[in-house]
């Protein structure tokens, strides 16, 4: 009855041993699976985050190469902008401008309830063109303006068309 008796317990013992060694390698398997899937919708995500990023800089100074050939006159013995510097340069311009009493000149737009007009944000999509949004706390806009570098680097806008959205 001893013998039989640790016989059992052995062999309960040995049943132990394999059913926790199956589980924990199929736990092993498991987790390794899972971290690859993850590591793969993670890159999938980062992938299409960074195409989406590029479409939607397509129209854009920073990467629009021959807008930025614009710049360099070089070879005709001028000066090169370098566009680095000139965005941020034309965006400020263009931003100081709110501070006129009468609202931004180049939104397009008078006074409306006495509530000026000024630019909220400004995107330089190449050597001559802004998108620029626009607002007076009520009403939104979008302004399409034309900007032109001088000899003496100041800066010149000109509205093209203007666009102020039904409340």
């Amino acid at each position: 009855m001893k013998k039989s008796l640790m016989l059992y317990l052995f062999l309960l013992a040995i049943l132990m041993n394999i059913f926790t060694y199956m589980f924990y390698s199929r736990e092993v398997k498991f987790g390794q699976e899972r971290y690859e899937k993850t590591t793969k919708k993670l890159r999938d995500s980062i992938n299409l985050v960074s195409t989406q990023l590029s479409e939607a800089d397509y129209f854009s100074l920073a990467h629009n190469e021959n807008a930025q050939n614009y710049f360099d006159n070089s070879a005709s013995g001028g000066k090169v902008i370098l566009y680095e510097k000139l965005i941020p340069v034309v965006t400020e311009k263009l931003l100081d401008l709110n501070s006129n009493p009468n609202g931004n000149p180049y939104t397009g737009q008078d006074k409306i309830d006495n509530k000026k007009f000024i630019i909220n944000k400004v995107k330089i999509l190449n050597h001559r063109w802004i998108i620029a949004d626009y607002s007076n706390g009520q009403l939104w806009g979008e302004v399409l303006l034309k900007y032109f570098v001088n000899d003496d680097e100041s800066i010149d806008f000109e509205v093209n068309q203007s666009l102020l959205y039904q409340k």
